[in-house]
């Protein structure tokens, strides 16, 4: 089944974000690998592409776990979540619909 990660960052948390940003990549580029990732991103704290300085507000992954014990695991242990990055993390069951 697949998770929706939901972390929301920290106040004043980009350059530690930054810092653990290749450790945090090489975990859900193992997820690809193995065919479990459907999308992940970071929500730019402001309206572009590029939010400078102003940084993110969160990011989300959406998954493939066998559970949601396994999937709050995993999320346990990603960088953002060990360093500080995220204030909170949410992990709900989400079912894909579209596209198809």
């Amino acid at each position: 089944m697949f998770y929706a990660i939901i972390g929301t960052d920290s106040e004043n948390s980009l350059q530690q974000r930054l810092a653990v940003r290749p450790q945090h990549l090489q975990r859900l580029n193992a997820l690809q690998d193995d065919g479990r990732l459907l999308l992940a991103g970071p929500f730019p704290a402001v309206d572009a592409n590029d939010p400078g300085p102003a940084g993110f507000s969160g990011s989300l992954i959406v998954a493939e776990f066998d559970s949601l014990e396994a999937a709050t695991a995993w999320a346990d242990a990603d960088p953002y979540v060990t360093a500080g990055v995220f204030s909170t993390v949410i992990i709900k069951p989400f079912k894909k619909v579209l596209p198809a």
